[in-house]
């Protein structure tokens, strides 16, 4: 059932659609050759595309490589002369050049390297400290991270630092609920003006250096020009990134785009749950201190006690994610806990210890892109009909763990013995 936002849309895209159109049958009148109108068509269909995301960038890419391809098929022949195409567009043999560049390379490499980064917990470690610093505002972690790429991208190319740092945006924006689109923009131009800090990150001025030098060489001594240094640009360059960030965090809210599907504020699965089925559960950190009268007691006896799920725990370097419940709580260990707010208070009380207010020890195993809250549901072929939670060690055999039932209209919720149904 189509909505008016989606036909406002449908509208949009075919008006378009048809300036594009007439404005190609005018290119075609005016252009020189054939094969410059055709190029000049295949260009606006490939900015038609991108800007109206009828398909995917990637996809859209490949597509007109493809019809560029498919042009030396019909050149040269009767349909080629029908359409203008005595001559191929471009060479098949050098169709996939464009992969072989130097800056599609140059991306490849450093999105490998930053993904190499994050797989060694560097990445996470640098989210962290954000997270610490700005904590979950977005005044406060766009110009954290802007100023972060802009230093960086100083010492390397743009396209690297923004590359390097896709995983740390990815992270922050995982664990606060702010939509991505937000936080990218802000990065990716101050990558842009961070690179004119120094001259490493400027290639016109590299080039204009090595002009310098050639023209040096023909001029008299009075008239010859000085190079640039390293450091020569940095007093213009902080000056465009100061600006940069005061603009985002100043006009950020009217500009930067908000795709509602990324996250933020309603759209989590957690207020999913608590709209639907009533149920109104958190993640959070318990630390189990010295002298805590939970020490020595196993899993099952605190959540069937207390009406909680423990679905992460870390003792030392170890953070299993699901615990067997048969594990005895030690003193120092972190239990990830989900529960109502109500069993919260409890369970502190019962425990001698209080909730951290923000996740310290499982940001990184009990985040969105590792683990989560779902629904699922049981078909009438299921071989777990018949069978309770707790006969088929649905925590240990399949790696999660059961908070409600919902059957005939009534959601049954931890505590009134859903593992047991």
């Amino acid at each position: 059932m189509s909505t008016p936002a989606t036909d406002n849309s449908f509208i949009k895209r075919l008006i378009f659609a048809i300036i594009f159109v007439i404005v190609a049958i005018g290119i075609s009148f005016v252009a020189p050759k054939p094969e410059i109108a055709w190029v000049s068509a295949l260009l606006l269909l490939t900015i038609y595309l991108f800007a109206f995301e009828i398909v995917s960038v990637d996809v859209a890419a490949v597509t007109i490589m493809v019809l560029l391809g498919l042009s030396g098929l019909i050149a040269g022949t009767d349909m080629g002369a029908q359409v203008g195409l005595a001559n191929q567009l471009i060479d098949p043999k050098h169709l996939f050049d464009g992969f072989a560049g130097n800056a599609v390379i140059s991306i490849i490499a450093v999105m490998i390297i930053g993904a190499g980064l994050d797989k060694t917990g560097i990445m996470g470690q640098v989210a962290n400290f954000i997270l610490k610093v700005g904590g979950n505002t977005e005044k406060r972690i766009i110009p954290i991270i802007s100023s972060t790429v802009g230093f960086i991208s100083s010492f390397m190319q743009n396209v690297g630092a923004a590359a390097l740092f896709l995983p740390v945006v990815s992270r922050i924006s995982t664990r606060t609920g702010l939509p991505m689109s937000r936080l990218l923009m802000p990065m990716g131009f101050c990558a842009i003006l961070g690179g004119t800090v120094t001259m490493v990150g400027s290639s016109p001025l590299i080039l204009l250096n090595d002009l310098i030098l050639n023209s040096n060489k023909v001029l008299p001594e009075a008239q010859q020009m000085d190079t640039f240094g390293l450091f020569s640009v940095t007093p213009i360059g902080v000056a465009l990134v100061a600006a940069g960030i005061l603009y985002f965090v100043i006009l950020g809210r009217f500009v930067l785009p908000t795709n509602k599907s990324e996250g933020g504020e309603g759209t989590s699965t957690l207020d999913y749950f608590k709209d639907v089925y009533g149920v109104e559960y958190g993640i959070h950190e318990l630390p189990i201190y010295t002298g805590s009268p939970l020490i020595n007691r196993n899993l099952k006896e605190i959540e069937r006690e207390f009406k909680v799920r423990v679905v992460a725990m870390c003792t030392g370097e170890e953070k299993p994610i699901g615990p067997a419940q048969d594990i005895i709580i030690e003193s120092g260990t972190v239990l990830g806990v989900v529960a109502s707010p109500g069993t919260l208070e409890k369970l502190e009380e019962a425990a001698n210890s209080k909730i951290r207010k923000q996740m310290k020890t499982f940001t990184d195993s009990l985040s969105a892109s590792k683990a989560g809250i779902a629904e699922i549901v049981i078909p009438a072929s299921s071989h777990l009909i018949g069978k309770t939670a707790s006969e088929v060690w649905m925590r240990k055999t399949y790696g999660f763990a059961v908070l409600a039932i919902h059957r005939n209209g009534e959601t049954i919720r931890e505590g009134t013995g859903v593992r047991d149904l």
